[in-house]
C-alpha cells in the first residue's frame, strides 16, 4: 500500500469516527441535535416521530458511509498501472432491486408512523368531568405577543395557563403586520401568526413549570426580542388569578400598562424611553393622553414607508388607559 493511499484511508477513517467521538459531548447538553423534553401530549408525539425519523437517517447515513468505504478499500487501485482498467463488475438484478424497494420501504414506514401520530397532534382532546378546554387568542405583531382570556383578560408576552386542562390557542396576526410563528418547544409544534388569518393548535401541560419559546419566523428587526413564555401552575391557583386579573383591569391597571410598555415601547425605545431603533420619547409628552393613543393606535408613517407600525389598533380603551397610568406613573414629571 502506497503512501498516498494509506493517508487518504486514515483520512476516511477520521472522518467517519469523528462524529462518533462529538456526538458524548454534544448529547451531554443537547446541543439542539434532540427535542427539549415534552410537557404535552403533542409534543410528545412529534418527540417520538423526530426520534423514529432519526433513526432511519442514522441507519441511512451508516449504511451508505460504511459501503462507501468498503468499496474505496476493496477496489482501490493499489499497484495497478494508471492506464489499466480496473476490475469489472456486472450488473445484480437482486441488488438493484434491494436499493430500489429499501427506500420506498422507509419512506412508507415513516408516513405511516407519522400518519399514525398525527390526530394525537393536531386533535384538540374532547371536554371531560373537568370540562373542556380554555380557548385563548394569541396575537403575534412586531414584536409582541397579546394573550386575550374568554374572560377579557389580556397579557403581554407570559401567558399563563392551568396543568393538566386542555388550552386551545387561537392564532392570527393583524392584516397590517407581517407573519410570525408561535413556538414553545416543549408544549408543541410550531404554529403560524398569519395576517388575516387564525389558525389553530394546543397543548395540555401536566406540570406547573415556566416554558420558554419564541417567534421562530423572521418577522423584522427585533425578532430576537419576540420572546414567548407559558407559565402553567395549578388549576386553583390559574382560576384565582385569572378572576383577580379581571377585575384589576376593569379600571386603568398599571401592571397591565407596564406589560403592554415593556412587550411593545420599550423593544424599540428601550426601558427608560431614552431612543435607541426608535426616537427618544423622555422626557416628552407622555403625560398627553390624547397623543398616546393617536400613536397607539395609528402609528407613525412618512412618506413611502411605515416608520411605526399602529400597535393599539385594535386594543381595548382599558389597554389604553392602562398604558396611559403606567406612563404618568413613572414618567409623570418628566412630561
Amino acid at each position: 500500500m502506497t503512501p498516498l493511499v494509506r493517508l487518504k484511508l486514515v483520512a476516511i477513517a477520521a472522518a467517519a469516527v469523528l462524529p462518533v467521538v462529538l456526538a458524548g459531548p454534544a448529547l451531554a447538553g443537547n446541543g439542539g441535535f434532540a427535542p427539549v423534553p415534552p410537557e404535552s401530549p403533542n409534543a410528545e408525539g412529534i418527540t417520538q416521530s423526530y426520534w423514529f425519523i432519526t433513526a432511519f437517517v442514522l441507519a441511512v447515513f451508516a449504511l451508505v458511509e460504511g459501503l462507501l468505504i468498503a468499496f474505496v478499500i476493496r477496489y482501490r487501485r493499489g499497484r495497478r498501472d494508471r492506464a489499466a482498467d480496473g476490475v469489472q463488475i456486472h450488473g445484480s438484478t437482486r441488488l438493484e432491486l434491494m436499493w430500489t424497494a429499501g427506500p420506498v420501504l422507509v419512506l412508507f414506514a415513516i408516513a405511516a408512523f407519522v400518519f399514525v401520530k398525527l390526530p394525537g397532534i393536531s386533535d384538540v382532546p374532547g371536554a371531560t368531568a373537568a370540562g373542556g378546554p380554555i380557548e385563548i387568542e394569541v396575537v403575534g405583531q412586531q414584536f409582541a405577543w397579546q394573550y386575550t382570556y374568554p374572560n377579557g383578560v389580556v397579557a403581554i408576552d407570559h401567558l399563563r395557563a392551568p396543568a393538566g386542562k386542555p388550552v386551545v390557542l387561537e392564532v392570527t396576526a393583524p392584516d397590517w403586520d407581517v407573519i410570525h410563528s408561535w413556538w414553545i418547544p416543549a408544549l408543541g409544534g410550531k404554529i403560524d401568526a398569519i395576517p388575516g388569518r387564525t389558525t389553530t393548535t394546543w397543548f395540555e401541560a401536566a406540570d406547573a413549570g415556566t416554558y420558554s419559546g419564541r417567534c421562530a419566523e423572521l418577522c423584522g428587526i427585533f425578532h430576537a426580542k419576540m420572546l414567548a413564555e407559558v407559565e402553567v401552575m395549578s388549576e386553583g391557583d390559574f382560576d384565582a388569578w385569572l378572576e383577580a386579573e379581571q377585575r384589576a383591569q376593569q379600571s386603568p391597571n398599571v401592571g397591565l400598562g407596564r406589560s403592554e410598555w415593556e412587550g411593545y415601547c420599550a423593544k424599540c425605545h428601550s426601558l427608560d424611553g431614552g431612543g435607541g431603533y426608535g426616537p427618544q420619547l423622555a422626557p416628552s409628552s407622555l403625560t398627553d393622553d390624547v397623543a398616546i393613543e393617536r400613536i397607539a393606535r395609528e402609528g407613525r408613517a412618512l412618506p413611502g414607508r411605515k416608520v411605526m407600525p399602529p400597535v393599539g389598533r385594535d386594543w381595548t380603551q382599558e389597554q389604553i388607559d392602562s398604558l396611559n397610568a403606567y406612563l404618568e406613573e413613572r414618567f409623570g414629571s418628566q412630561g
